[in-house]
């Protein structure tokens, strides 16, 4: 019985990993995005933390993640978010950083990355409590496991963006769909999205247009402004 316990234990750890590296890409996106205009020596600490909170909000939420998908509205709210942070990341407002103190490029990017983490691991976390199956110490080690995976893959994706720059588009189009995503599937939109099934795809289609069209107008008006 003890080995069986033991089996499980080792299998749901498993589980758990494998969901959040499914899980973490979307995370690994908006840390790399946020923090890649910093320099280096902030860049790790924006990476580190934007991480170790990815993980800590899916742990906190987890208890109460199902009730507060149940109500009305706060996927809307929380949708609207995700595209306004993909707007401003495509436009490059993280970066500009001068003349608001050393350390106002990296608390802005902090900021953005906990409130992007803060409506992406609501509905994520569904998937990770149900592997753990109430076992309390089997969710929390199987995500403190996970934030080397996030620190990687952030660290990963700013490099791909620095060799690639078309990646920081598509992230932000990623950021968008989720958005999008995130909003129609609200408790307030399901007898809408019950009657109108496309929107699964146009929501989410629609975010992602948004954020490009907004974030790139954004830029060229940025660029367009006269330098103090």
């Amino acid at each position: 019985m003890d080995m069986l316990q033991t089996s499980e234990f080792w299998i749901g750890l498993l589980k758990i990993i494998w969901i959040n590296i499914i899980l973490s890409g979307d995370n690994a996106v908006v840390i790399a995005l946020a923090a890649r205009g910093l320099p280096p020596e902030q860049q790790k600490k924006a990476i580190m933390f934007g991480s170790g909170a990815a993980v800590f909000l899916r742990i906190a939420l987890t208890v109460v993640a199902a009730k507060l998908l149940a109500l009305s509205y706060l996927q809307i709210i929380g949708g609207i978010l995700l595209l306004w942070i993909g707007t401003q990341l495509l436009a490059g407002e993280d970066e500009d950083g001068e003349g608001h103190g050393e350390n106002h490029g990296l608390w802005v990017a902090i900021r953005t990355i906990l409130i992007a983490d803060l409506v992406m691991s609501l509905d994520n976390v569904i998937g990770v409590a149900a592997a753990a199956k109430g076992n309390m110490t089997l969710l929390i080690l199987g995500l403190a496991i996970s934030i080397p995976l996030v620190v990687f893959g952030s660290k990963l994706m700013i490099a791909l963006m620095e060799r690639f720059p078309v990646i920081i588009t598509l992230g932000a189009a990623l950021i968008g769909w989720v958005g999008g995503e995130t909003i129609v599937s609200d408790v307030a939109m399901t007898s809408i999205v019950e009657a109108n099934t496309w929107l699964h795809y146009a929501g989410p289609a629609l975010g992602a247009a948004l954020v490009l069209a907004i974030g790139k107008m954004s830029g060229a008006k940025k660029e367009e402004e006269p330098q103090a």
